[in-house]
């Protein structure tokens, strides 16, 4: 049979393109409607994901943010407490939420139950923890910065050279050398955010509320500087602390600086002494410092601790008695004379009564 050449049908050009712009339509279509169907599938996700508790038997959560921590590092630290399951979605949720730009240092508390958009609003709102800070009367300054510290509040050692800062001290108008006696000892609330600085200068402005214009006319008028009224109510506080005694140690003190006699607080003695078990001895009464008034005529230096409002009242307004000693006796309080007689009758009493004479 002969071999007969086919014949080929060709397509016009023109109508060949029109078939492939079909085709590419077909597949644009398809490939913009997968990526559709996926954007839409990540942004239900994403919504479930962001209107949905964390982990709702995980407790309250403290996280404590740094000055200049950045917000992956801050995503980081939350993924660490088992607060963040999806970090991309939370990266997202915080920049959609301007939080980058407003993240302020600080310890934010977060719980299990709160949503990620919930606690992305506490992290761009700046809603820290307050935190309810009591300090107690007759601390000193080292007290009070170790107490700070161990809440994660203040660096212990700046804390303590702000204390010492003359610049610092005379803006707050403390005309000593350092701001013990003058940090009032109460109940305060204070964000976690807060410096050092802010700490003190709060403190110092209470003190000044309770000092009064009329408590300072007193000062005055007793021929006292502020430096050494804060000093004496110092002692007095450290002495006892017993509200109805106060006037009367003080009394002691007055009479006492009248006559010309050292003071002999024991309180002095161990002032600045780390570390100190709490009960005064023999040998600590010894020591020769510039504060221990058993060496030093009239009043130390400078206070010792942070006195109350019943210190600083008292000593304005000391009890009108001629005692000059005291001892302690079996139930915390003090036995008053006017006599040294007197005094080491009850000083042998109350030792014997303790089973500590010596």
């Amino acid at each position: 049979m002969p071999y007969r050449k086919k014949k080929f049908l060709r397509m016009p050009a023109m109508q060949m393109s029109r078939e492939m712009r079909k085709k590419r339509k077909k597949k644009k279509k398809l490939f913009t409607g997968l990526l559709l169907a996926l954007l839409y599938l990540l942004a239900a996700w994403f919504l479930f994901y962001v209107d949905r508790p964390v982990n709702p038997d995980l407790p309250v959560t403290a996280v404590r943010i740094l000055p200049g921590t950045g917000f992956l590092q801050v995503v980081d630290k939350l993924q660490q407490a088992g607060l963040v399951r999806n970090p991309p979605f939370f990266y997202i949720l915080i920049l959609t939420k301007g939080a980058a730009r407003n993240l302020r240092a600080g310890e934010y508390e977060f719980s299990g139950r709160m949503t990620p958009l919930e606690m992305v609003n506490r992290l761009s709102q700046g809603d820290i923890k307050i935190r309810r800070i009591t300090i107690r009367e007759d601390l000193n300054l080292k007290e009070i910065a170790a107490h700070l510290a161990a809440l994660h509040l203040v660096d212990e050692k700046k804390f303590l050279a702000l204390t010492t800062d003359r610049t610092f001290l005379r803006s707050l108008g403390i005309e000593g050398d350092t701001a013990e006696g003058y940090l009032y000892p109460d109940t305060y609330f204070f964000d976690s955010a807060i410096s050092p600085g802010q700490i003190i200068r709060r403190m110092v402005e209470q003190f000044w509320k309770v000092v009064t214009p009329e408590m300072r006319e007193k000062v005055q008028q007793m021929g006292m500087t502020m430096n050494e009224f804060v000093t004496l109510a110092s002692l007095i506080g450290k002495e006892t602390g017993f509200s109805d005694e106060k006037p009367l140690i003080a009394a002691v003190f007055h009479n006492r600086l009248k006559k010309g006699m050292r003071l002999q607080s024991d309180p002095t003695a161990v002032y600045h002494m780390a570390p100190f078990d709490g009960e005064i001895k023999r040998r600590h009464l010894l020591l020769m410092t510039p504060y221990n008034t058993y060496h030093i005529e009239g009043l130390p230096p400078g206070p010792i601790a942070n006195p109350g409002r019943d210190s600083l009242l008292a000593a304005v307004t000391p009890a009108k008695v001629d005692y000059l000693y005291f001892v302690s006796n079996c139930n915390g309080s003090h036995q008053f004379s006017s006599t040294l007689k007197e005094h080491n009758q009850a000083v042998v009493r109350y030792r014997l009564a303790k089973g500590k004479v010596e």
